[in-house]
């Protein structure tokens, strides 16, 4: 893959969850995708699959409606992408709060096949 050709896949990935379009999130996803998410820290929780991986999305955009991740910077090797972003919420109780962090991604067959997020902090 050229890089502007994975950029292009996780850009529509991107925009899938700001969508919170749960379904263009997951077409933009291999069947066995991996998705390793932040937490429970120190490691955080993988999940492998559609079925794994849809479920942590439609937990996360149920319970973070007011979310919004943007990009900082994002560059592409062949395969591989890393993309630097910030992560802002609303708390229940109205507080807001932000974390950054960056993804790793590796593309294939113009899909995602693995997700893995770190966060500072």
């Amino acid at each position: 893959m050229t890089n502007e050709a994975t950029l292009a896949v996780i850009r529509r990935f991107n925009e899938a969850v700001a969508r919170a379009d749960i379904d263009e999130t997951m077409a933009a996803m291999t069947d066995d995708c991996l998705f390793d998410g932040t937490s429970p820290a120190p490691d955080g929780e993988a999940f492998r699959g559609q079925s794994a991986v849809r479920g942590f999305w439609e937990s996360f955009f149920r319970s973070s409606p007011a979310a919004r991740f943007t990009t900082e910077e994002e560059f592409a090797a062949g395969d591989r992408a890393v993309v630097l972003w910030r992560y802002d919420w609303v708390s229940d109780d109205g507080s807001r709060g932000h974390v950054r962090g960056v993804d790793v991604f590796q593309v294939r067959g113009g899909k995602i096949a693995e997700k893995r997020s770190y966060v500072k902090g």
